[in-house]
């Protein structure tokens, strides 16, 4: 999967770091209200998927300076995924 590369304003839970990057999905977490639409005072509905995806850190950061092997994850709502 790669995240979504869009920079909206607003209350957005979607780390900038991770934007435009492509990761493994680790799990599904399950179904919740949207966290952007409820920070509005809206009902959140309908609920969205939440994803757990690994990244590499290397991936993420190009100075990092851990081994190859180091992952994140980071939980992430499906509007904010795409198809690699």
């Amino acid at each position: 999967m790669s995240v979504r590369l869009a920079f909206p304003p607003g209350h957005i839970r979607t780390p900038w770091y991770c934007r435009g990057k492509q990761g493994v999905v680790e799990r599904i977490c399950g179904q919740y209200p949207n966290p952007e639409e409820l920070a509005y005072a809206r009902d959140g509905l309908p609920a969205k998927v939440l994803y757990r995806v690994r990244f590499a850190q290397t991936q993420l950061w190009s100075d990092y300076r851990g081994g190859p092997a180091d992952t994140v994850d980071i939980e992430l709502y499906e509007h904010w995924l795409e198809t690699a």
